[in-house]
């Protein structure tokens, strides 16, 4: 709020010093109508007034300013909510377009908040197709039928030629080779190499398949073995050991995954394997 001066200008002629001069109250006068040409200064005096206080202009001039740019200060609340605008955040836009977008939800009647894809109501009934006698008969027909099947291609595997080193199955060679390349003969690398190939062969899902959930849970299984060799002979092989919780993780990551894409598969590799879940 503007104050009225307590001291006048001093005078330059030698009257009483109780009066003013006419010099001085032209520079009163002009500094008063600079200070009153900023828009900014006239819209808060126009807003609160010197007549609110209770209290007459101190001098004419101000009042006359004042009653020059009393109509100029209607556009600056304008300026302000724009400057409020501008001034919203990232996330106060965003929590705001929510809340319209809500509101128009609501106003269609449909709920705030959008439904999850596989959303399942509490009302909804709770259907059993089976009793429990049911499924466990059908479990163990489904283990039976696993069994004889995995049978079947364990049967088909040990009817072909026997392994041999470097995978050289199928060629023709005379006996004094083959007893050279025979397994027999190898290292237990190749050994593991070869039973992990035949390992996979029997969850393939087609020829030359090594990339499927139940082949990879299979070479696992074999790498873990192996591993566990080694650390029942070897107990402070620490390295070892982190490498083998490694591969543990890995292969329950695709047991889970298995157990929800392909629920057969799951239970033939984990009767297949012992594994206990």
């Amino acid at each position: 709020v503007l104050q009225a001066p307590t001291q006048y200008s001093r005078c330059t002629s030698s009257a009483s010093p109780s009066r003013p001069s006419s010099s001085g109250k032209m520079a009163s006068t002009m500094s008063l109508r600079s200070l009153f040409s900023n828009p900014h200064i006239t819209s808060k005096v126009s807003k609160n007034g010197l007549a609110l206080l209770g209290r007459p202009p101190f001098l004419p001039a101000a009042a006359s300013v004042m009653s020059q740019h009393q109509f100029q200060p209607s556009a600056m609340p304008i300026q302000h909510t724009q400057s409020r605008n501008m001034a919203m955040t990232k996330t106060k836009r965003r929590q705001r377009e929510k809340m319209l977008e809500r509101e128009k939800r609501v106003a269609k009647g449909l709920p705030a908040k959008p439904r999850p894809p596989r959303y399942i109501s509490k009302n909804s009934p709770v259907v059993n197709a089976m009793t429990r006698k049911e499924r466990d008969a059908e479990s163990r027909r489904f283990d039976a039928e696993a069994a004889e099947e995995m049978k079947v291609k364990i049967a088909t595997q040990s009817e072909k030629a026997e392994n041999i080193r470097f995978e050289f199955d199928g060629l023709f060679m005379s006996d004094r080779v083959r007893r050279l390349f025979d397994l027999k003969n190898g290292s237990q690398r190749e050994v593991v190499t070869s039973q992990k190939r035949r390992g996979m062969e029997l969850f393939q899902l087609r020829e030359g398949d090594t990339g499927s959930s139940a082949v990879q849970v299979v070479a696992l299984t074999t790498r873990i073995q192996q591993l566990q060799t080694h650390m029942a002979k070897h107990h402070k092989d620490k390295s070892t050991k982190r490498g083998l919780d490694a591969i543990y993780v890995r292969r329950r990551k695709l047991l889970d995954y298995m157990e929800r894409k392909d629920f057969e598969m799951y239970r033939k590799v984990v009767k297949s394997l012992g594994l206990v879940r």
